[in-house]
């Protein structure tokens, strides 16, 4: 009986061992799917990257419509996939009624906070990124006058568009900084038209440099500033390659982190729960130097925005999180 009940015990050990590998993950992208060049796609690129390097697949759904947020996720939990990560804060709803729905599956949400015991919540400082982009444009700009395009009206976005201030004035104090957002529906993540015009009338204004937060959208700001030998700063993905020469610098948000250590802790059954915020200071946000951009940083701006970061870190800098107080002081 005991030499049994051994072998029992091996054999659960074993099994356990299995299924702690067994990740079978799924990724549910937000409006504007894994090619947008921004957000979405970040995501994406951490999805390939865990099966570039595992040789698992995962599973993904493009989301087109609200009604489809709820059903993508109801399916892939059904079908046993696991982790499943919902990519944006619109998802939120869907996954808190999914999550509670199937309560030993492990979901994870990017940009909103779900409290739940099997949902793992992931932000970022996006401020802070920001921030240095920020400083940036400052240096770069001949005018004294920057621009901000965001997407769809919401404190999320004015979170970027308020550390990015902060970031300006830190190093012009007289700079100006023109701001628009793009609508207050889905639709104004991808409307490249509409983040053109916004930008050409900033550049009327005499804005030289635009920073843009706003998805699809942003490839129209990137575009006009390019067209009028401007230069325009990318978000959340490296955007340095699409105007080269023209693109002053991306502020890296990196959801591609967040999903592969998602994919990554269900596979070495390191999975926790739980809210983190990513900063600077975790590697969650960051600025973009590639051969597309070198040219254009020289090392007074390097040497301005390395500072910055650094005293962000060491807590000696601490930028306004328009997301805990709504009156930017920049």
């Amino acid at each position: 009986m005991k030499k049994l009940i051994l072998g029992i015990a091996a054999s659960l050990m074993m099994a356990g061992s299995v299924l702690a590998m067994d990740a079978k993950p799924a990724v549910v992208y937000d409006k504007g799917g894994k090619n947008d060049g921004s957000f979405n796609q970040a995501a994406y690129n951490g999805a390939e990257r865990f099966k570039a390097e595992t040789g698992i697949d995962y599973r993904d759904f493009e989301v087109t419509d609200d009604a489809q947020r709820e059903q993508a996720m109801r399916r892939f939990a059904s079908d046993g996939n696991n982790p499943i990560v919902a990519i944006g804060f619109s998802q939120a709803a869907a996954l808190e009624k999914v999550a509670k729905e199937f309560p030993d599956t492990n979901f994870a949400i990017v940009d909103m906070v779900v409290d739940l015991p099997n949902v793992r919540s992931i932000v970022f400082n996006e401020h802070e990124g920001s921030y240095l982009v920020g400083v940036m444009a400052a240096k770069a700009s001949q005018t004294g006058k920057v621009g901000f395009v965001g997407g769809m009206d919401i404190p999320l976005i004015r979170k970027f568009a308020c550390g990015y201030a902060g970031g300006v004035k830190a190093a012009n104090p007289d700079a100006e900084v023109f701001q628009n957002m793009t609508g207050t529906t889905g639709a104004a993540w991808n409307d490249p038209t509409k983040g053109g015009e916004l930008a050409r009338a900033q550049m009327d204004q005499g804005a030289d440099v635009i920073y843009h937060a706003a998805g699809g959208t942003g490839f129209g700001v990137l575009q006009a500033v390019a067209d009028a030998g401007k230069l325009g700063i990318g978000v959340d993905s490296n955007q340095n390659g699409l105007h080269p020469g023209h693109v002053l610098t991306s502020m890296l948000k990196r959801v591609d982190v967040a999903v592969y250590n998602a994919f990554m802790d269900v596979k070495n059954d390191t999975w926790s729960t739980g809210f983190s915020a990513l900063g600077l200071k975790e590697g969650g946000v960051d600025y973009a130097m590639d051969d597309n951009n070198k040219s254009l940083v020289n090392d007074e701006m390097m040497a301005a925005v390395e500072d910055a970061k650094a005293k962000i870190i060491s807590g000696e800098v601490t930028v306004h999180d328009y997301m805990s107080d709504s009156a930017c002081p920049y």
